[in-house]
């Protein structure tokens, strides 16, 4: 992977809606980039109305549902190990794509987290800003416990 690029929901749909043509048309593309989607959905409102699926440039797509807390709160989902192994074990199947996209809904939050512990772990360039710090914590924690094995 070349790149990470963190996105709200709204502008993770542009990017993606950036590689569509018509059948037959692939000329008019905007972007010919291949890509994988790590789509981290809200659990109180079902998730966002739409999920991506893989395509000829959109190569692996992993959707979780999680909310954005660092401790347990009734009604929602908290972040866990299990969620942690997923975004691992995808992140080392997306070598091969140009970019992996990753989302929530304002892209400032847990895919800031994930985005930033991603590009840590491959040398990549960081972005920069508030991210959760129980996600990019509990994803640390995991790929340590992992690789001590």
């Amino acid at each position: 992977m070349k790149q990470i690029l963190v996105k709200s929901v709204y502008d993770a749909f542009e990017y993606v809606m950036d590689h569509y043509y018509p059948y037959g048309l692939e000329e008019f593309a905007m972007r010919k980039d291949s890509y994988a989607v790590i789509s981290i959905q809200d659990t109180h409102t079902d998730g966002f109305g739409f999920t991506f699926t893989q395509s000829r440039l959109c190569r692996r797509v992993l959707t979780l549902y999680f909310d954005d807390i660092v401790k347990e709160v009734p009604g929602a989902v908290l972040f866990d190990e299990t969620m942690a192994q997923q975004i691992i074990d995808f992140a080392k199947e997306c070598t091969d794509v140009d970019t992996l996209l990753i989302h929530c809904y304002a892209g400032q939050s847990r895919s800031l987290a994930i985005g930033r512990f991603i590009s840590e772990i491959y040398g990549l360039p960081v972005q920069e800003g508030n991210y959760n710090q129980y996600v990019y914590a509990l994803l640390k924690e995991t790929y340590h416990r992992i690789h001590q094995e």
